[in-house]
């Protein structure tokens, strides 16, 4: 048996780490038109670290987000516009203005183990503003698969239409996907997603073994343009769907043509697995930290393979980006003494 899936395309999010938030308003025009006229049900468009994430934490966008999502809004005929929102960086108010500039859904996203701050933002998108929520739990690998559930359930309590299991180091095995997506899938009432990371490689191989675990909402982004190694590639992942019988609505061959003539030629190098993305995932440290730990390996004459792996043995977790910055100066001090 075969199921439907519904597709999210992130490129406009999670791209946006890729891209250092640069996305002017006009890629972002031409992109969501692709997008739409490919029949993507859903468009993703933040910082990458959400509404409300352009910092120096976290880099600051070109573009102020809400703008681009309500530009994404006005080019797409009916392609639904998302965006994400971490508590702590995005707020209630840039909720409120970013469902204003057009955005329909919105992913609450929480690290795995910490599901109960989402409750305000949840509710609030769901009885305030109408809104289609997902709830997002980052880093999935870190967390047992029982303990995953119990924080899925939290979410779902709190109004989530959808639970995502989310692979925010790419650190995740094809058997480890499975058993989480399942356990979920089993145990609630709602539909269950999946967002990969390929920094081992892994992200389409994660994706069909979610799908195959009973997850109904996939995502992926054009060309692969992500943080890390990127994510799934939604173009190849319509064509494994499609060759597997399962039914997306999205067109495969204007879906190629997006990713070729509109996102590639604005990507500055291609989306590789090089060794620091490797060491991303080896290592299950947040995707995101690539960039900033390339900088800051350079600015303390450190490897960043062994930067991001003691970032890993100290258990980081996403929104901890400044950690690395220090962590570079311990080891930098510790390997001069």
């Amino acid at each position: 048996m075969t199921r439907e899936v519904t597709v999210v395309e992130v490129a406009l999010r999670d791209g946006s780490h890729a891209v250092k938030h640069q996305y002017t308003k006009e890629q972002v025009a031409e992109i969501v038109k692709g997008l739409d006229g490919a029949n993507i049900p859903y468009i993703e468009v933040s910082h990458g670290d959400g509404i409300g994430g352009s910092s120096i934490q976290y880099g600051y966008s070109k573009v102020y987000d809400i703008d681009l999502i309500r530009i994404a809004k006005e080019n797409a005929t009916h392609s639904k516009i998302a965006c994400l929102l971490l508590p702590g960086v995005g707020t209630v108010e840039d909720l409120k203005q970013a469902h204003a500039a057009g955005a329909e859904m919105v992913r609450v996203a929480t690290h795995c183990t910490e599901a109960d701050v989402s409750k305000q933002h949840i509710k609030f998108a769901k009885e305030e503003l109408h809104m289609e929520v997902v709830g997002f739990l980052m880093m999935s690998h870190m967390v047992s698969p029982k303990k995953l559930l119990e924080q899925a359930r939290l979410m779902e309590s709190y109004g989530a239409d959808v639970v995502y299991v989310t692979d925010s180091a790419g650190a995740l095995l094809p058997d480890g996907v499975y058993e989480r997506v399942h356990n979920l899938v089993i145990n609630m009432g709602i539909p269950i997603g999946f967002h990969a990371h390929n920094n081992l490689g892994l992200a389409m191989a994660n994706t069909i073994s979610a799908y195959q675990a009973g997850a109904s909402f996939l995502d992926g982004s054009a060309r692969a343009l992500g943080a890390g190694a990127g994510n799934t590639q939604t173009e190849v992942m319509i064509a494994v769907l499609d060759k597997m019988g399962v039914k997306t609505g999205v067109d495969l061959y204007k879906m190629m043509d997006v990713a070729e003539d509109i996102m590639s030629p604005m990507m500055t190098t291609p989306q590789i697995i090089d060794r620091n993305s490797i060491t991303l995932g080896y290592a299950g440290v947040y995707s995101s930290f690539n960039l900033h730990a390339k900088r800051a390996a350079e600015q303390f004459g450190l490897d960043a393979r062994d930067l991001l792996v003691e970032c890993g043995k100290r258990k980081t977790v996403g929104g901890q980006e400044d950690i690395i910055f220090d962590v570079a100066a311990e080891m930098a001090h510790k390997n001069n003494s």
